[in-house]
């Protein structure tokens, strides 16, 4: 699962079409315009889905041992197929950040055009990023980060504080007018950084809410199995609540299955990133399942389109910069049934 540190919001990116908003630029004297010349930011060049100059871009990832993951390399390849002035070089994901390294080297001594680098580990893998920047490729650095900004151009990744903080409103405006209201959480690896940032929004939007506690908490692992087995300790030791938030859908998977197993369906469930089987879930409405928190894989998708602007010198259409912005940290948005079929074709499997 993806580790990054920023905190966030998600603008649109990029329109079929490329505005740029133009402002009226007065002399410090006067309101008149000086000399009638056009603004700046009318004349600059914003990427658009408009054939421009050719541009190769490396893609390296993880490997897709996670549904999510394997979204994020569809979404890389997706994206680039759409422009004709696009190739993609793309690697065979790897966990081991040496031979990821390794492929990377490969990338920059083919002299790709821009990089676009998910790091297995952001730590292992910042000398590699500095070094493609060194030698004058610009890396865009996907969710998990570098520990320097000098290692990458531009980053662009998720928000888990956002995940928690979305989560908890969400349920809190559930069970507002509920007294002594209880909710629970199943987390995911409490050893990493997204973990305890995705707990802590959770428990500071609950703070707006003083009719609910939270009374019991387990760290599963990501995974169905995981899920299954630490969601059925939670129903085991708590008789009663009201509301539970589980950090990933895949493991919400195997949460689901204990639940309908112990025969629950007193509480709502909020789960987390996106996934296909969740939207199906919510959408059917007949179960505990009524909301999911994005982790948006599309990301990877933004990743290519910054790839390619800054491979052409261009600029974001709907920006008055010359220039890509330097992070862009995508929303959490909340699904339920009044706008799952919105998001239905962007759930992973």
């Amino acid at each position: 699962m993806p580790e990054p540190t920023f905190t966030s919001r998600r603008g649109l990116l990029f329109g079929a079409a490329a505005v740029s908003a133009g402002a009226l630029v007065t002399g410090c004297t006067s309101n008149e315009p000086s000399g009638g010349d056009e603004p700046a930011a009318n004349n600059q060049p914003a990427a658009d889905d408009k054939p421009g100059k050719q541009v190769t871009i490396g893609f390296a990832g993880p490997q897709a041992d996670h549904g999510w993951l394997n979204a994020i390399n569809d979404n890389a390849k997706k994206r680039a197929e759409k422009y004709s002035d696009v190739t993609l070089e793309i690697t065979e994901g790897s966990n081991d950040t040496a031979q990821q390294i390794g492929q990377i080297e490969t990338l920059i001594n083919k002299k790709v055009d821009v990089l676009v680098i998910l790091p297995a580990d952001g730590k292992a893998l910042t000398q590699v990023g500095l070094k493609a920047m060194r030698a004058g490729i610009p890396v865009v650095n996907l969710d998990r980060v570098f520990n320097t900004p000098q290692a990458y151009r531009c980053w662009v990744g998720g928000d888990n504080y956002g995940m928690g903080l979305n989560a908890g409103h969400y349920i809190g405006e559930k069970l507002k007018d509920k007294p002594d209201a209880k909710v629970i959480e199943l987390a995911g690896l409490d050893n990493l950084e997204l973990t305890k940032q995705r707990t802590q929004g959770f428990d500071d939007a609950l703070k707006n809410y003083p009719n609910i506690r939270k009374v019991a908490r387990q760290a599963a692992e990501f995974t169905v199995e995981s899920g299954q087995a630490k969601m059925a300790q939670l129903l085991q030791a708590q008789s009663q609540f009201d509301a539970l938030w589980n950090h990933d859908d895949d493991q919400g998977v195997g949460a689901l299955r204990a639940i309908e197993q112990a025969g629950r369906d007193d509480f709502l469930m909020v789960g987390g990133a996106g996934a296909l089987s969740a939207f199906e879930a919510i959408k059917a409405d007949n179960g505990v399942l009524k909301a999911t928190v994005l982790y948006p894989p599309t990301m990877a998708a933004s990743a290519i389109d910054l790839a390619r602007a800054l491979g052409q010198g261009k600029g974001i259409g709907g920006l008055a910069e010359f220039e890509i912005p330097s992070s862009v940290t995508c929303y959490s948005a909340v699904v339920d049934k009044d706008n799952v079929d919105q998001y239905m074709p962007t759930g992973f499997r």
